[in-house]
């Protein structure tokens, strides 16, 4: 994904969900996956596809066991 795309996600992901803490990182290192944070907390990945000229981006979220635990 290029920056200008990360930075439109994001911006429509913060006016989804009314959260301007959201946010779309670029990867640190060439080849990784880009980052869905809210605040400093990672919430999952977001790929980009594109198949038969259509782009679309999808998002894999991951909860941790762990975390559910704190819920109780």
């Amino acid at each position: 994904m290029t920056q200008g795309e990360i930075a439109q996600v994001q911006a429509h992901l913060r006016k989804q969900f009314g959260n301007p803490r959201i946010v779309v990182a670029a990867p640190k290192q060439r080849g990784g996956s880009i980052e869905l944070r809210i605040g400093d907390e990672f919430i999952g990945t977001v790929h980009r596809d594109s198949e038969d000229g259509e782009v679309s981006y999808a998002i894999q979220i991951v909860v941790l066991g762990e975390d559910l635990a704190q819920i109780n």
